[in-house]
């Protein structure tokens, strides 16, 4: 499995506009952020987890020529504002793209993108599958996804497993038995938003003490606000094994 972070930033992307702090006009690379996303590539299958609004950015600066599925954590339009753009590969695999997500998120695509579900649509219009999931194991071209219903203060928000690895964003709270589901990982990627409490984020202290419990071999932060301090100095709070994500950063497993 080959793992590439599409956009690690949260809904404001990080530089935010109008901000002169030392994150938002710092030069470092791994301090300009997208809006978080990932793309896997497993048994020869690319799938993306997520569209943001940066969604095209994100393809065409990773070279992402082939997709065959979209998995949707949830609805919040920082996560799904970026599926219009899917059109290219409607049009050079001439096939409709399978997206995958639970009830709300569905609602939520189709009131946004009525047009894609429209009886007379518009020649050239995205065309989707559309996959309803819910906390039972599925499966996205073949490949097992296991569901982990996490929250986001009140909204349940899917983190998903995929074989040794997992994936969380946008979540505050893990009931004990989701959380039997992510022993055993290999690689985590969790969300930590900043140093201060959040009403519907993990901290970057929460975070680590949850990784700290589930011990992965390997843990990667991401949904990183510009509130969490520069890359280089907030890499430095972290006990090994666990690092802060950036757009760009590519693991295998």
């Amino acid at each position: 499995m080959n793992i590439t972070f599409l956009g690690t930033g949260t809904s404001q992307g990080v530089p935010v506009i109008g901000c002169n702090c030392e994150v938002c006009r710092s030069l470092d690379f791994r301090d300009k952020r997208l809006r978080t996303s990932i793309h896997l590539l497993v048994d020869h299958k690319n799938i993306v987890i997520d569209t943001g609004p940066d969604f095209r950015q994100q393809m065409l600066r990773e070279d992402i020529t082939d997709l065959d599925a979209v998995v949707y954590t949830h609805e919040h339009k920082d996560h799904t504002a970026g599926l219009d753009d899917i059109r290219p590969y409607n049009f050079k695999h001439q096939k409709d793209l399978p997206i995958f997500g639970r009830n709300t998120v569905i609602d939520q695509i189709k009131q946004e993108f009525s047009y894609i579900f429209s009886a007379n649509s518009y020649p050239g219009v995205p065309r989707v599958v559309v996959n309803e999931i819910n906390n039972s194991p599925f499966y996205v071209e073949g490949i097992p996804f296991i569901p982990i219903e996490v929250y986001h203060h009140k909204l349940p928000v899917f983190g998903f497993r995929i074989k040794d690895f997992t994936y969380i964003t946008d979540a505050n709270h893990i009931a004990d038995e989701e959380l039997e589901k992510i022993y055993g990982t290999k690689v985590l990627v969790l969300n930590a938003l900043r140093l201060k409490p959040h009403i519907s984020h993990f901290t970057l202290e929460e975070a680590i003490n949850l990784i700290k419990k589930i011990k992965p071999e390997r843990a990667f932060l991401t949904h990183i606000s510009h509130q969490m301090g520069i890359h280089r100095k907030a890499e430095k709070l972290l006990p090994e094994g666990i690092h802060l994500a950036h757009d760009g950063l590519k693991i295998n497993l």
